[in-house]
């Protein structure tokens, strides 16, 4: 409508016209889909435990929710991509501890998890399973120490990157154990898995989501669990720990994030959305079959655990001397 016409109008279709538009700009949220950005591979632990949570978070918001797979940099391109996007709640990333590592890992990123990211809610928490290929000759944990150590630097081991949760377990192993295994990195779980299932690499501490399932056909040969406890669902799977290395902890987290700014109504209705998500029955079964542990806390605290995360692993990461560049 060119100015001209505008001005011809009457007063009170001009307000009305008005009206329309502060209306247009005032939307309910969500209005139209949302991004779910997970840095990690199809096919990966992020990109499962992601796939479940988009579905029932559509369910919740009544929009589409959109996985968007952006790997590479052990999740780093997914992270940059996700804080320059607009902070208006279409565009939600998923992190995992792997991002509060890369604080300490990397020097020369081009985000801060805390400064660029407002914190939603923690989704999950997640173990993995210290797997071989069949054709190693081991049936247990002391078997791999004691091949490891009669052939120093024979044996590979898979990662999803230096930093990562599958790479941390695997090193810390290493240290306690005192043996050397090779390092393998992958841009992501699905090259990764891969690689323990073929044999392109012979151990993977893997997320157990993404494990499980090939344990189960006897693709994979289970060699111990990495949480503290036995797992209820899997109490046949001893530790780590209590194999000979008490104190040894390994696993992952996955959490979401928004843009920073992003509007505080936006953020309450996606973590509620999360949270709704998280109990629908089907979710709820899928995420405890899979051995996920459902979290759900409220931003605030998401953001005192990232914080503390960061903290926590950079000592680990400094103590290792790893350093990506």
């Amino acid at each position: 409508m060119t100015k001209a016409r505008y001005r011809a109008l009457p007063p009170g279709l001009i307000g009305l016209a008005c009206l329309f538009a502060a209306a247009g700009w005032a939307q309910p949220y969500p209005s139209k889909p949302v991004r779910y950005l997970v840095p990690m591979s199809p096919g990966s632990g992020a990109d499962t435990i992601g796939r479940i949570v988009a579905g029932g978070l559509a369910q919740a918001l009544g929009q589409q929710v959109v996985v968007d797979n952006r790997t590479g940099a052990a999740g780093n391109i997914g992270a940059e991509i996700a804080a320059r996007s607009p902070p208006d709640g279409y565009t939600v990333f998923q992190a995992s501890m792997t991002h509060a590592t890369n604080a300490s890992l990397y020097s020369n990123l081009t985000y801060d998890l805390v400064r660029d990211f407002a914190a939603v809610t923690r989704i999950a928490s997640s173990p993995s399973i210290v797997v071989v290929h069949p054709s190693l000759p081991v049936k247990s944990l002391a078997d791999l120490v004691k091949l490891a150590r009669a052939k120093p630097g024979a044996l590979d081991y898979a990662s999803t990157g230096a930093g990562t949760a599958t790479f941390l377990a695997a090193e810390m192993f290493k240290g306690m154990a005192g043996v050397n295994l090779q390092h393998v990195p992958y841009r992501g779980g699905g090259e990764a898995i891969t690689a323990a299932m073929t044999g392109e690499v012979q151990v993977y501490f893997a997320p157990l989501a993404t494990a499980l399932p090939l344990v189960q056909q006897g693709r994979l040969r289970p060699l111990a669990v990495t949480t503290p406890k036995r797992l209820p669902a899997l109490a046949d799977y001893p530790t780590v720990a209590e194999l000979g290395y008490p104190g040894y902890e390994a696993g992952n987290w996955y959490g979401m994030l928004v843009p920073a700014r992003t509007p505080k109504e936006a953020i309450a209705t996606l973590r509620n959305g999360v949270v709704a998500a998280l109990n629908i029955p089907a979710v709820s079964k899928r995420m405890t079959d899979l051995g996920y542990v459902s979290v759900g806390d409220q931003p605030g605290e998401f953001a005192g655990f990232i914080k503390s995360e960061i903290e926590k692993l950079g000592r680990i990461i400094r103590d290792l001397g790893v350093k990506a560049n």
